[in-house]
């Protein structure tokens, strides 16, 4: 696993990229080489860019977005570090438990930061990446972009939180069926969920997230953080202690054999055979 507590990012290693200018932060997945995959690096680089952008008074609402064809197509299985070990089966577990632990506090900063949370989302948004675009505070989405959570198909649990998201904005129902089924679905499907709420053409995703962020960092601030912090309260109530249940079946997939059958399976191009071990 990476070290999650360093506060620099290394010459070329860059994941995510803050720019400010004219009260908007944006945020920019960059890695469009490979989809904009995620892994433990991203979570601590974006994590380390919410803080200063947490403390920043210029800054009014913050873009999130991501260069390329894809917002981010999920888990980047060769990034370095990705294993965590230990010496046993139990150590294992427990030390999956509290690295998926340390990224909701790092994804908890982006989604409770006093500013607005803007997504602009084009192409593959799947798994983390689903997830990512789902802490924002609302989604503006390309009309050729495809979201899914298909963890379960990899026999792994959703692991940050995305389909709790997707049952506090589209109903139990409907995140039960995206998580269990592993389906994908297309912009006009999620924007007829409410998981998205402004569906535009490709060509057009940037000039309208632009403009939206603007027109919120144009309203008075202690407004529009007082306005996210009411909502988020009430939304969010039960979150808290359904992510540590979230946290504890992820470390327990993700130590299973199952887990392993099914990323040898996709590697295989095969169906994977799940034993429920």
């Amino acid at each position: 696993m990476i070290d999650t507590i360093g506060s620099e990012v290394a010459e070329g290693e860059e994941r995510v990229r803050l720019e400010t200018a004219d009260g908007i932060a944006v945020l920019t997945l960059c890695r469009p080489d490979r989809l904009n995959g995620w892994s433990w690096e991203s979570t601590r680089q974006l994590g380390l860019l919410a803080d200063r952008i947490r403390f920043d008074p210029d800054v009014r609402v913050v873009l999130l977005r991501a260069e390329g064809r894809a917002f981010c197509a999920g888990i980047d299985v060769s990034a370095p570090g990705g294993a965590i070990t230990g010496a046993t089966a139990a150590e294992r577990t427990r030390n999956y438990y509290e690295g998926i632990r340390w990224v909701h506090e790092r994804f908890a900063v982006l989604s409770r930061l006093p500013q607005p949370v803007v997504a602009a989302v084009q192409g593959y948004c799947l798994g983390f990446g689903f997830e990512l675009a789902l802490m924002a505070d609302f989604r503006i989405a390309a009309e050729d972009a495809v979201f899914a959570l298909p963890e379960a198909q990899l026999g792994v649990a959703v692991d940050a939180g995305g389909d709790l998201r997707i049952a506090r904005e589209a109903g139990a129902g409907w995140a039960k069926f995206l998580a269990l089924t592993g389906r994908r679905i297309d912009a006009a499907t999620a924007h007829r969920l409410s998981l998205v709420q402004l569906l535009v053409p490709p060509e057009e995703l940037e000039s309208a997230a632009r403009a939206v962020a603007a027109e919120i960092a144009a309203n008075a601030p202690l407004a529009v953080q007082g306005i996210k912090r009411a909502i988020d309260a009430y939304a969010d109530a039960a979150l808290a202690p359904a992510l540590d249940r979230v946290a504890m079946t992820a470390a327990l997939t993700l130590t299973s054999e199952d887990c392993r059958e099914g990323y040898t399976a996709k590697a295989a191009r095969r169906p994977p055979h799940f034993t429920g071990g």
